[in-house]
């Protein structure tokens, strides 16, 4: 399947449907809820966090957030960083994930950008080979809380 989806903002209108997107719990070692995501915002406004909705049609499937074109400094890689993206339990494996990450680098490119980093826990159920089948390579850091630092070459992707 060819997923079609679109990033929509996240309004008070729509703000409990989006929370309401929720992984399987073998995977929330692997990424934050879009509640906690919201707090980490609103806690970190330094990271320049952009984030919306994904929908299909009517139907919230997921979510996305980015830090956008920020300065790097301690801690804050970017100036893009794939801060989270998720899918939900029941709209997984129909290709969601891939249809995000190219609708992500679109809009990327639009701006200006050359490439995107992102990290992840690794492990058994990690989506690093995910990441790595989309074109992101290891850089070879770990970050402060074990993570895999990830950089995608924005010109790699067709």
């Amino acid at each position: 399947m060819s997923a079609q989806i679109s990033l929509v903002e996240v309004t008070d209108a729509n703000r409990d449907a989006v929370i309401a997107v929720r992984v399987h719990p073998g995977q929330e070692q692997f990424v934050a809820s879009v509640e906690k995501s919201f707090q980490d915002a609103r806690d970190t406004p330094e990271a320049k966090p952009w984030f919306r909705a994904v929908y299909d049609g009517a139907t919230p499937v997921g979510f996305v957030m980015l830090s956008w074109n920020l300065v790097p400094g301690p801690g804050l890689r970017g100036p893009y960083f794939l801060w989270r993206l998720l899918v939900g339990a029941e709209h997984q494996d129909r290709g969601y994930g891939t249809a995000i990450l190219t609708e992500v680098v679109r809009l990327l490119r639009e701006a200006g950008a050359t490439e995107l980093y992102t990290s992840c826990v690794p492990g058994e159920g990690s989506p690093l080979p995910f990441y790595r089948a989309f074109g992101f390579e290891p850089t070879g850091e770990v970050d402060d809380d074990g993570e895999v630092i990830l950089l995608l070459d924005l010109g790699s992707r067709p």
